[in-house]
């Protein structure tokens, strides 16, 4: 078994529907450590850290987002400017002084961090369970990903955002799922027009007729060429909902401690199994790691199997975070005492614009791993319903600077919905990341007014970032069409014998202000029969 890697064996009832609203009999690990002696030195290390990292963080919370710019007025620039020169050499006196208590809390925390769980699991009974499924019946099964960018208010502002436990609350209601209105049962959820091809989200255009009226004339008749009207550009599959009925949530960058358990207290709510503090510190490969991964999963169906496999090659700044790939084994119902499962990936790539090769050997050891991960976890009989693979992973599909990226082999495997081929997208995808500079612009302060604008290719040339070259620079000669980067993926891999179909797809613009990434839903429809 993988390090970091809890399975369900010899459960009662595993092989059977009331498994579904119970925790796993084996118990994931739901404290960070085992033995409460570890536990009690991690506090006490974590206490002589604490006066450190508040000034720190304090130090980097003053840099102002531009929303907090332009609310101020002269004068308020001026009390600004006065308070940042009084509690800028305060606060970096009070860093200095509390580096000897600092480092001895480093030297006690680092080698407790061998001894920690490498994700903690938390099982909500009160929360409802989803519905066994039927294998006779088609199935329709939703996920969403999302980079909510919760690291210490401080590090956030880095990218115009900061107010680490406030926007943390704000996220949490607004993941919640509200009720499905009445006459949908998908909302949040842009559903195809018409069957067919590529006919997710709503994007197929309908067919067009020109009829030219002519001019009644006495003979002779002169033949009137005619000429096609050229069609419209598509339009985008954006929603200001999260879908009320979302099945997984694969979240990113949920780096601080305290925004992860706002987030476990609300989503417990309605998920009940959810997956968190994810990686660990310490020095790892003769590497220090002060942050853990940032992933973060809730589901509505019980967890099996669970495990977290780190990535060895982080480079930079990212070499600070336990960055890695999260895997998931989920079980969803039973058939004649055959489980019926599916696999769940999250991760969270390197992100400085030119390191695609790093990115490229982290596309395939997670590709390896979640191969190893299913081998290891699949019964003889298992039914695998879905095999997905969500998360932020730092390339585009339009930028020239990513082209080492989007010919990996992982796109022979998993299907990307938004995808048509190494460096073409669907004409109705869109980017994901946002330009940071202009989150608060009233075009795009709410997700009403997002979504409006991100429907037209202005807004969206205004409002999401630009292709790239390799240096991470503007692509300035990008010869368009100009959709944005979509670095955020929701990809999944067919299981035969059961038929995968993309039943919707949709940009979710709910987060707006809140992060600089815009959330993605996807929606299968699993039934029987072959493709």
């Amino acid at each position: 078994m993988a390090p970091g890697a809890v399975e369900c064996e010899g459960v009662s009832g595993c092989g059977g529907d009331p498994a579904l609203s119970a925790p796993p009999a084996m118990r994931l690990p739901e404290t960070p450590f085992r033995s409460p002696a570890l536990a009690a030195l991690d506090a006490v290390a974590r206490a002589l850290l604490a006066p450190g990292f508040w000034a720190l963080n304090r130090l980097l919370d003053l840099r102002p987002t531009t929303a907090e710019r332009r609310r101020r007025s002269p004068c308020g620039w001026c009390r600004g400017c006065a308070a940042w020169a009084l509690a800028g050499p305060a606060l970096a006196v009070l860093l200095l002084l509390s580096l000897p208590v600092a480092a001895l809390g480093l030297l006690l925390w680092l080698p407790l961090q061998a001894a920690r769980s490498p994700f903690l699991y938390q099982h909500t009974a009160a929360a409802p369970p989803a519905e066994p499924w039927d294998l006779r019946q088609p199935r329709t099964f939703t996920f969403l990903s999302a980079n909510l960018c919760l690291l210490p208010s401080g590090l956030a502002k880095f990218s115009n955002l900061g107010q680490t436990p406030q926007r943390a609350a704000d996220i949490a209601r607004r993941l919640v799922p509200a009720a499905p209105d009445p006459d949908s049962d998908r909302a949040g959820l842009m559903e195809p027009r018409h069957r067919g091809a590529n006919g997710y989200g709503g994007t197929l255009r309908a067919e067009r007729s020109v009829a030219l009226e002519m001019p009644e004339v006495e003979a002779p008749v002169m033949e009137t060429p005619t000429t096609e009207t050229p069609e419209p550009e598509p339009e985008p599959p954006l929603s200001e909902r999260f879908p009320p009925d979302a099945d997984v949530l694969c979240l990113q960058e949920v780096f601080d401690a305290a925004a992860a358990a706002c987030l476990r207290r609300r989503l417990g709510r309605v998920f009940p199994h959810v997956i968190s503090e994810v990686g660990t510190g310490g020095l790892r490969r003769g590497r220090l790691r002060l942050l853990g991964s940032g992933l973060f999963l809730a589901s509505r169906f019980p967890v099996l199997a669970a495990a977290f496999r780190s990535f060895p090659n982080g480079a930079r700044e990212d070499a600070m975070a336990d960055k890695g790939l999260l895997m998931v084994q989920v079980q969803l119902g039973s058939a004649r005492h055959r489980r019926i499962v599916g696999y769940i990936g999250c991760t969270h790539l390197q992100a400085p614009a030119g390191d695609g090769a790093v990115r490229d050997a982290q596309l395939t050891l997670a590709l390896r791993w979640l191969q190893q991960f299913q081998q290891e976890r699949e019964r003889s009989g298992d039914v695998v319903a879905f095999d997905v693979l969500c998360g932020d992973l730092n390339f585009d599909n339009c930028s020239r600077g990513d082209q080492l990226n989007q010919r990996h082999q992982l796109f022979e495997l998993y299907q990307d919905p938004c995808r048509q081929g190494p460096g073409q997208d669907e004409p109705w995808a869109i980017g994901t990341l946002l330009n940071y500079l202009e989150i608060y612009e009233e075009p795009v302060s709410t997700p009403e007014k997002m979504k409006r604008t991100l429907s037209s290719p202005g807004g969206r040339c205004r409002f999401l970032a630009g292709p790239i070259l390799a240096s991470g620079l503007p692509d300035t000669a990008f010869p368009g069409p100009w959709r944005g980067r979509r670095l955020d993926y929701a990809m999944f891999r067919p299981r035969p014998p059961l038929r995968t179909d993309v039943a919707a797809v949709s940009f979710i613009t709910r987060l707006a202000t809140c992060s600089d990434h815009l959330p993605v839903a996807l929606s299968l429809h699993v039934g029987p029969g072959a493709p």
